[in-house]
């Protein structure tokens, strides 16, 4: 069972304010609705490893991962940050999709010496901007002698991974987000012990670091390659998983049919868009949709501001409008992943069979 009893806070009166502090490391951002499933057994990181996209066979204790599970056809099924204590692995997911993830995985045991659980119920997440170095707001638990503090590796690009934004100062660097686990029942007594933020400020984060997130970005039609979700989730030269030939495929041959930008809204009307919002390439009534917002915010320095999923052909310097209740409000593209994302290797074209190559 992974139902909670209530949402966070979307704020505390001051959204802009609490922004800065949550940036700054001032401020702690309560993730209770968020999922909590735990592996433990022998084979726990070698079975993991062999079903999702990330290589986690030699996680060591404390160290932070995030991983795919993918379907045969290479879409997103689950998305998981992933920690291990030396005895048990933390995945830690949207809190919907905890209750599910946990029973495909109770199928996929086999004779292997693991076991899963859904411990949502008996643990819960708190959020805090950490550098390196930087001191937790909140003391992680550590059950097993390991602090359960989980650093989001979107600061870089992981060993193995690809990144297809084409930005040399990637903004991850700036959000260097942590997640703390902490006993359930003790919840209220950390929330009390430090500033908070809303989950509104720590989306406004996350949008201007072009963060994805499983819930808002990912729809049954997501490829990892369209979120620039391989930079930190997928390993390319691990051994096989589920949807590996796809991954493969799409990286070295193809190109992603859709790709995420972020959108910097015009603030005029003081609109944000809602998720599903429609993306129109210009203004006219008859206009083509090109796209749909996945995410909005407020940022408190770049304005109104959203993730958006496109379609990869679409001109970077195309004029875009976005549907917001019957509003059409202007967004100036920003390009995460290029049209160009994809078809890496460097593989000659053959001629077509009974062309004949003319003299030059």
């Amino acid at each position: 069972m992974s139902d909670t009893s209530s949402l966070p806070a979307e704020h505390f009166g001051d959204p802009v304010a609490e922004q800065r502090m949550l940036s700054a490391g001032r401020a702690i951002v309560d993730l209770s609705d968020r999922g909590i499933v735990t592996v433990t057994g022998p084979d726990r990181l070698t079975w993991l490893d062999s079903l999702t996209s990330q290589s986690l066979s030699a996680l060591t204790p404390g160290e932070s991962a995030e991983t795919l599970l993918l379907d045969p056809h290479g879409r997103i099924e689950h998305a998981m940050n992933v920690l291990d204590d030396g005895t048990t692995t933390w995945l830690l997911v949207d809190g919907t999709a905890a209750a599910s993830l946990a029973a495909w995985l109770d199928r996929m045991r086999f004779m292997l010496r693991v076991e899963v659980a859904d411990v949502t119920l008996e643990w819960a997440a708190l959020g805090q901007v950490m550098p390196e170095g930087a001191t937790a707001l909140v003391a992680p638990a550590a059950p097993h002698g390991v602090p359960l503090l989980w650093r989001d590796p979107w600061v870089g690009v992981r060993a193995g991974g690809w990144q297809y934004a084409s930005e040399s100062e990637h903004p991850g660097v700036d959000f260097p987000f942590a997640w703390m686990l902490v006993p359930r029942a003790s919840l209220p007594d950390h929330l009390a012990s430090a500033p908070r933020a809303g989950s509104l400020a720590l989306d406004a984060l996350r949008i201007a670091a072009w963060r994805p997130r499983f819930v808002g970005e990912v729809d049954e039609r997501t490829l990892p390659h369209e979120l620039d979700w391989l930079r930190t989730a997928v390993h390319l030269s691990k051994g096989c998983y589920r949807g590996q030939e796809t991954v493969a495929k799409v990286h070295n041959l193809g190109h992603p049919p859709r790709r995420l930008a972020l959108l910097h809204l015009d603030g005029s009307e003081s609109l944000l868009p809602a998720h599903g919002a429609r993306v129109l390439l210009g203004s006219a009534p008859d206009a083509a949709e090109v796209g749909h917002i996945t995410s909005a915010a407020r940022h408190h320095e770049l304005g109104p501001i959203a993730l958006a999923v496109l379609k990869r052909s679409l001109d970077p310097a195309a004029e875009l409008v976005v549907d917001i209740e019957g509003e059409a409000v202007a967004a100036a593209q920003q390009v995460i992943v290029p049209p160009g994302a994809g078809a890496v290797a460097d593989v000659p074209r053959l001629p077509r069979l009974g062309a004949v190559r003319r003299p030059t």
